[in-house]
């Protein structure tokens, strides 16, 4: 068996084994939790309304899949499970772009876990063209669509002139 035909293969069977369905900003998904516990609107400045607690999704890219730029509005961790690692790729007001590392080696600047603060924009590649990245992304307050913005080329490129590259790559007009 081929890597290419591996990576099918594993991608595949975690998409069966665990319901995953596509994602707007590009790969799989699917929501394992939403906490019950409800934060009411006057706890959470700028949100607009109640949400959960918490919430967590299993998340998988396979190699030549990306998740286009987007932001949300609370803080997101993401888990790296299985496969290949992947980047994480954010840019930010003042600050422009770095680029975090996931994976389950322990090597170099990988880490199992990482944080993308609420309000930076971000997307992720995976490392291995022909490999998968299963990871599980756990957000709080909880994730609401309503806290969730993809990103346009044109304005992404106003802000972040100097990194045409990855802006192209991870923005889809």
């Amino acid at each position: 068996m081929t890597k290419s035909e591996r990576r099918t293969v594993d991608a595949g069977a975690w998409i069966e084994r665990l319901g995953l369905a596509p994602h707007p900003e590009g790969g799989w998904f699917r929501e394992t939790y939403r906490a019950a516990l409800r934060l009411p609107a006057a706890a959470l400045e700028g949100y607009g309304g109640a949400r959960a607690a918490s919430t967590a999704i299993y998340f998988l890219l396979e190699g030549d899949q990306t998740s286009a730029f987007h932001r949300l509005r609370s803080d997101e961790v993401w888990h790296h499970h299985a496969g290949s690692s992947l980047t994480l790729h954010l840019l930010e007001e003042g600050l422009g772009y770095r680029s975090l590392h996931l994976g389950g080696a322990a090597r170099g600047e990988t880490w199992p876990q990482a944080v993308v603060p609420g309000g930076v924009w971000f997307g992720a590649t995976v490392d291995a063209a022909d490999g998968y990245a299963l990871v599980g992304c756990t957000v709080a307050p909880g994730f609401d669509f309503a806290d969730f913005e993809m990103a346009r080329r044109e304005e992404l490129l106003d802000r972040f002139p100097q990194h045409r590259g990855i802006v192209e790559r991870l923005t889809a007009d």
